[in-house]
């Protein structure tokens, strides 16, 4: 610990610097694991956890797509995709076929279980909305919207840049 008096109590620091903005990452964190749960509560009856959920949402609007794609669109690796995948193409909700333009690449399909899935998901998914935006206005909904893509976009712009500089 640093002699300096504005770092002695770390509980009082935590957000004198920049005010609330100091506990930010706090916030998200608590906020996407409070989201988790929800998720895998609303999911539990189907089989499906959290960690699904994107992937089945991303194929309902984009059934079909690569693999590869698929992975840059929701910006999680390789082992990541492939580890949901296979849980989703076992509970028999997808299947991935070769490729017809790249024969080394896997196109994912959505099975009829898995476009049976589509009205439940959707509800979920608008019921967590709903929940997230409660007391929201529509101006508010807007830009809290466009604030956290604007966020999610400028870490994963610093992730790709210092990924870049120790490749």
């Amino acid at each position: 610990m640093t002699s300096d008096p504005k770092y002695t109590d770390l509980n009082d620091y935590s957000c004198k610097c920049i005010g609330k903005n100091e506990c930010i990452g706090r916030d998200i964190s608590h906020l996407f694991r409070s989201i988790n749960i929800y998720l895998s509560n609303e999911l539990d009856a189907y089989g499906l956890g959290s960690g699904q959920f994107p992937f089945f949402m991303r194929l309902l609007h984009h059934d079909g797509v690569s693999q590869e794609s698929l992975a840059n669109m929701l910006r999680y690796d390789r082992a990541t995709i492939t580890r949901s995948l296979n849980k989703l193409e076992d509970q028999g909700y997808v299947i991935r076929k070769r490729d017809p333009n790249d024969k080394r690449a896997y196109c994912v399909y959505l099975t009829g279980e898995g476009q049976k899935m589509a009205p439940v998901l959707m509800e979920i998914g608008a019921n967590l909305n709903d929940v997230l935006l409660r007391g929201f206005n529509d101006e508010e909904k807007a830009m809290f919207i466009s604030l956290v893509e604007k966020a999610a976009m400028n870490i994963a712009s610093e992730n790709e840049i210092r990924k870049a500089s120790n490749d």
